[in-house]
């Protein structure tokens, strides 16, 4: 059974289809030494340290195959991935923008109709962008701005540090291939979704936790191993200590794109505060497993034990942090 899943996830399109990151990284290296980055590749977002604070910058594209089957859903998704990548770095978001190249004039009104309903739901402006209304394939992407006081990481994990999983799971589950998601958004307003995600910055602020990493098209086992790489470090996790909705298979549940999911990493004697954090807002986070310094992800489940990742041989950005 545990080998299977390990296939199954190794060979997982979320995972897979970040192998050539590095082409573009390794050649815009030499790019970020401009100004003052603090963080450049291989995190949810840039920092640029800036007059006290630290400016974040992120992007993301959605997948054509999601935006053709819900344009609607990929237009809230471009925005809530946006958001979810500035509160995963200790930020709060300030502002975004959009590019979307259109095929079929049918798209414009429900992907359109998607960014409101994010940009309401987030309280977060949408500012500018740019329209390409004649592509040959439909295609939406977000960049946003965001501000920090102090910084999550997820290049900085530490052997001996509890490896923490919180998620809301109070939602429901959707299959538009290519991507397994769980959404806990629709339904809440914002004064419901907006002060869980105020709970990353607040522990950032406090001194509780460095280190975070949000779940998206990854899913968790591939955004611990993420995590992982850019660290230069290792964890063995208990898939059985998994918080898991009952209703969601769980091969699914560890490939799924979580629209409230985040892995930190905390040290011993701060979790149970870090978990406490989490569970005044209602959401379960609960200790998954142990960074460790051998660079591999080994996980347990029902008894088996197995290697999903080893890091050194198999990256999977390939990204050099340094």
């Amino acid at each position: 059974m545990l080998q299977e899943l390990i296939n199954e996830i190794r060979n997982y399109p979320g995972i897979t289809r970040k192998r050539t990151i590095c082409k573009i990284t390794s050649a815009l290296a030499d790019m970020v030494n401009f100004g003052n980055t603090e963080i450049g590749f291989g995190d949810d977002a840039a920092a640029i340290y800036h007059n006290g604070e630290y400016l974040l910058l992120a992007a993301d594209g959605i997948w054509s195959g999601l935006i053709e089957a819900n344009p609607y859903g990929a237009g809230k998704a471009s925005v809530m991935a946006s958001v979810n990548d500035i509160y995963a770095m200790g930020g709060r978001p300030l502002a975004m923008v959009n590019v979307i190249g259109i095929s079929d004039a049918s798209y414009y009104d429900e992907i359109v109709r998607g960014i409101r309903k994010g940009c309401e739901k987030f309280r977060v402006p949408m500012v500018g962008g740019h329209l390409h209304p004649d592509t040959r394939e439909v295609s939406l992407s977000v960049a946003i701005l965001g501000a920090a006081k102090k910084l999550l990481r997820s290049d900085n994990a530490m052997p001996g540090q509890d490896l923490v999983f919180a998620v809301d799971l109070e939602g429901r589950g959707f299959q538009c291939k290519p991507v397994l998601s769980w959404d806990t958004n629709s339904g809440k307003t914002s004064e419901q979704v907006l002060p869980r995600l105020d709970v990353l910055p607040q522990l950032a602020e406090a001194g509780l936790c460095a280190t975070c990493k949000d779940v998206s098209n990854g899913g968790l086992l591939g955004t611990i191993a993420l995590l992982l790489e850019t660290s230069k470090a290792g964890a063995i996790v208990n898939i059985d200590a998994v918080p898991c909705p009952a209703e969601f298979p769980l091969n699914d549940w560890l490939k799924a794109f979580l629209s409230y999911g985040f892995i930190l990493t905390v040290d011993k004697k701060l979790t149970a505060k870090v978990i406490d954090a989490f569970s005044q807002q209602h959401i379960t986070a609960q200790v998954i497993g142990t960074i460790i310094a051998e660079r591999c992800l080994h996980v347990s489940l029902a008894g088996e034990q197995g290697i999903l990742f080893d890091l050194v041989r198999d990256p999977i950005t390939g990204i050099i942090v340094e």
